[in-house]
């Protein structure tokens, strides 16, 4: 039997130190800067404003933690950081970590609070209004704020794309589509579906411009639309991407049930989110994720395969299954 160890108490219990370093590069623009070339440490430290005493101490340990490399004396990006973390690029994934510099890392410094009283821990708490609604006012942010959505999700939206039986259904809406990312992948892989994204009606420019860019405008258009205040638009297929766990019980059943209501006989729904396995023991960023909707929001939590099967079952769904995506994503597929 191995000696109990120190060592993986003292990664996570410090992992802070870890994430905020690499949340300050992406502040700081750094890997968008490497992506243009190598660069010394004399150089980086005048371009990005840093001090002397701290510059090679944060790249080195950039460098320990496997985000640059280093040679010759210049610090260059990793493969992943050159793909993912370079603002240029469209598979760019820094804005939901800029939104993690800025928000949640502040909040979730709160979390022993969040897990006495069960109360959000972000802007609210302090009487200022809902970050989202300011969010949604201004077009350049709710830009931003969609595009980052996609990168964590895009993964996830090939493949459901890929592993849905497509074949058997024509039509599908995306409720909460944001920029569109999922509708869009769907319509890629399927070149028989037509789709509609069902948001808010600010999203639509930041919708309809990255369906046009995907060569998708004759087949994916926006429908404007509140879903707790209208029917979701009727499809073969309903999808709801990360939505449902933004929500208390009773709203999650509300949006099942409107699913349902919006699917012909034999129509599928499918729910996506980072699923917690059902011994609630294994997936911890599941499990995390739905620590953050207690800091994040009044009611919304994550949840299991079972709990999900249950709720849908509960809404009038004859068949349900649960099928992994990639890394810690799921999908919940019910049948009318």
């Amino acid at each position: 039997m191995n000696e109990p160890q120190p060592g993986p108490i003292l990664q996570v219990g410090m992992g802070f130190w870890a994430s905020k370093t690499l949340l300050s590069a992406v502040e700081m623009g750094l890997f968008t800067e490497l992506a243009e070339h190598p660069e010394d440490l004399e150089t980086l430290q005048g371009r990005l404003g840093l001090h002397r005493r701290s510059a090679r101490d944060f790249l080195d340990a950039l460098v320990a933690l496997e985000f640059l490399q280093r040679r010759d004396g210049k610090y260059c990006n990793t493969p992943s950081t050159e793909l993912f973390l370079d603002k240029r690029k469209p598979s760019y994934i820094g804005g939901i970590l800029e939104m993690a510099n800025h928000r949640l890392y502040p909040a979730w410094g709160h979390l022993t609070t969040a897990l006495r009283t069960g109360l959000p821990q972000n802007e609210t708490k302090d009487g200022s209004p809902d970050p989202f609604l300011a969010l949604y006012a201004d077009p350049a942010r709710l830009k931003e704020f969609l595009g980052a959505m996609t990168g964590v999700s895009h993964g996830g939206n090939m493949a459901i794309a890929r592993k849905f039986p497509w074949n058997r259904y024509r039509t599908a809406v995306d409720v909460g589509t944001a920029q569109g990312d999922l509708i869009t992948q769907v319509a890629l892989a399927n070149p028989h579906v037509e789709g509609i994204g069902f948001d808010l009606p600010p999203v639509a420019p930041v919708f309809e411009e990255y369906v046009e860019a995907n060569g998708l405008s004759a087949r994916l258009k926006f429908q404007p639309g509140s879903f707790f205040e209208e029917p979701l638009p009727k499809a073969d297929v309903v999808m709801m991407g990360h939505i449902l766990h933004d929500w208390d019980l009773e709203t999650k059943s509300m949006l099942l049930r409107k699913a349902w209501e919006a699917l012909p006989q034999g129509g599928a729904c499918i729910i996506y989110e980072s699923i917690i396995d059902d011994d609630r023991s294994s997936n911890a960023f599941g499990l995390l994720m739905s620590l953050n909707m207690l800091v994040e929001t009044p009611g919304g939590f994550d949840y299991t395969g079972s709990d999900c099967t249950g709720w849908m079952k509960q809404a009038g769904f004859r068949e349900t299954r649960v099928e992994h995506l990639v890394g810690p994503d799921s999908m919940v597929i019910g049948i009318k």
